[in-house]
């Protein structure tokens, strides 16, 4: 990838992470809002005419389609990273299960799979006891005890299942 493509391509996550964010902000809700009560309030100068109908229909299709594709963007990267941190958690988690790391490029049909076999622990779970009923305070201590005597060294070099 060249070095111009790759900064055009950073400048538009910057692009689309600015403008989702805006576009989710009161202020683009009450400009919206503002844009609409303007349009109608002016809808008797026009005589509500095919031409009054015409301008808003326009103005809010191309808005639409644009940003169809700009929060798309912003989207994917957002996914990505909570997919990398996701990654990251059963990556370092001794007792996790490294079956899950990377699972969104599983087939939907390996996915599947996957979902029968949490089905059945979330059944003997429920024959357990209630499924509300979290870990117990002494095994959240133990955990910690167990994580708080590891030292960086030990926790960087651990290897992963």
């Amino acid at each position: 990838m060249t070095k111009d493509k790759k900064n055009k391509q950073v400048l538009f996550e910057k692009f689309s992470s600015a403008v989702t964010e805006a576009a989710g902000s009161t202020y683009a809700f009450v400009s919206a809002l503002t844009l609409i009560i303007l349009w109608l309030l002016s809808g008797p100068l026009f005589g509500f005419s095919e031409v009054w109908q015409l301008i808003i229909n326009t103005t809010t299709t191309i808005i639409t389609f644009l940003m169809v594709f700009v929060i798309q963007k912003a989207q994917n990267k957002e996914s990505l990273s909570i997919q990398l941190k996701l990654n990251e958690l059963l990556a370092t988690n001794e007792i996790a299960s490294n079956r899950l790391v990377c699972v969104e490029e599983l087939t939907e049909e390996e996915m599947k799979v996957l979902r029968k076999f949490y089905s059945k622990l979330s059944h003997m779970a429920k024959q357990e006891g209630k499924i509300t009923e979290s870990h117990s305070i002494e095994e959240a201590e133990q955990f910690h005890h167990i994580k708080k005597e590891r030292t960086p060294s030990e926790q960087s070099n651990r290897k992963v299942r």
